[in-house]
């Protein structure tokens, strides 16, 4: 009933016609993609009671690094002529956010070929291997015949399922997290990590709060204050799902309830309520093709235009499904998102650095004193992020 009830809140077409709603579903449908489906497992099991704490240091460093692009974005609009500096250092963000995309391709679709097989009598590493190894070529085949503009129209749809079948995810965890409490049953588990360990596995997280950067490349269709604003609601509306979601999930499962994996969730979920694995499969395949359709698009069109069309975008699509099929059968999940951390923590770093070059340039104090140190953590990150063991 929630699934519905929020399902048609979403499509209601006051809402979803409304420009700024529209300008905040791409953002936030990538913050709240991927990193909805395997983030609470990886949490619980590693810092259990205190899974609340990190995601709150999660979302905090998400937000700045947000109000770094914001800052960039605000710039762009209301100055002529950037600094020199500034346009040279643009185009080495373009790049890493390239870079970045092709890896975050092959972690969307490792989490496709992972769910799409794992209600399955077919769910195991190689057939999700498969399966993600064929839809790559499929992004190809329709990338190549400049199909592209079809398969993003699934966008807006795609987001408003997921966000409905996340609502009703959250109330039966609500009801069970109730249930628990009212018969004193919660569970107060130890983390398993802790130092220097736990701080670069969390940074080896980072990935699961990104998107909200892709605000600042839809200039073709919104104003900066648009954009601006729809980032700024992308990032609240998801630190609110995320820290509601992580505080219902850390203290109702016993250590060993399930194995640590990319579909650890579809297994929690069977406790709390038996028609919720089913509808999270359904969301996670959607939401993943469409993910990877539009990071694909706009990988190809950044490598494009980094290189001055030297590298055309049907050339880029096949560079990338090249390099999504090899971390698809040389590495795992946890893995390929430790290495999409990084990469977008490099562009993020990079992002802001060029807000603390232009707030030092136009002598604002206050906000290089956040950027320096901002874009230094994003080296950090970029450097130790480390994968789930």
């Amino acid at each position: 009933m929630t699934v519905v009830l929020c399902g048609s809140l979403l499509f209601y077409p006051r809402i979803a016609n409304a420009p700024l709603w529209r300008a905040t579903i791409t953002p936030l449908a990538s913050i709240i993609g991927s990193g909805f489906l395997v983030l609470g497992p990886i949490l619980e099991v590693n810092f259990g009671l205190y899974a609340p704490l990190v995601m709150v240091a999660l979302v905090v460093v998400a937000y700045l690094f947000g109000s770094a692009i914001r800052f960039n974005i605000g710039r762009i609009d209301a100055v002529a002529h950037r600094p020199r500096t500034v346009e040279r250092i643009e185009p080495l963000a373009s790049a890493a956010l390239a870079f970045a995309y092709i890896i975050s391709v092959a972690y969307y679709l490792n989490l496709f070929g992972a769910f799409g097989v794992s209600l399955t009598t077919l769910d195991d590493a190689y057939h999700a291997r498969l399966l993600t190894s064929a839809v790559f070529i499929l992004i190809l085949i329709v990338g190549w015949g400049k199909g592209f503009s079809a398969l993003e129209r699934m966008e807006q749809v795609s987001v408003g399922i997921k966000l409905a079948i996340i609502a009703g995810l959250l109330f039966g965890l609500g009801v069970y997290f109730a249930e628990t409490a009212q018969s004193g049953a919660l569970i107060f588990n130890a983390a398993t990590v802790s130092g220097w360990p736990a701080l670069t596995l969390i940074f080896g997280l980072i990935v699961t709060v990104q998107g909200f950067e892709t605000s600042r490349y839809l200039g073709h269709s919104y104003d900066a204050k648009t954009r601006i604003r729809s980032m700024r609601l992308a990032q609240n509306l998801s630190a609110v799902i995320y820290l509601v979601y992580i505080m219902l999930l850390a203290y109702v499962f016993a250590p060993g309830t399930m194995a640590l994996n990319e579909t650890s969730i579809i297994d929690m979920m069977q406790i709390v309520a038996p028609i919720l694995p089913l509808l999270l499969v359904a969301a996670a395949l959607s939401a993943q093709f469409s993910a990877a359709v539009a990071d694909t698009s706009g990988s190809g069109g950044l490598i494009a235009e980094v290189t001055g069309n030297r590298i055309s975008p049907r050339l880029a699509y096949a560079v990338l499904v090249v390099f999504g099929l090899f971390l698809t059968w040389t590495s795992n999940i946890f893995e390929i998102i430790a290495y999409a951390s990084r990469a977008f923590a490099a562009y993020y770093a990079i992002q802001a650095g060029i807000a603390a070059t232009s707030a030092w340039l136009g002598r604002d104090v206050l906000r290089f004193a956040i950027f320096a140190p901002l874009a230094v953590l994003g080296v950090v990150i970029a450097a130790f992020g480390q994968p789930v063991e």
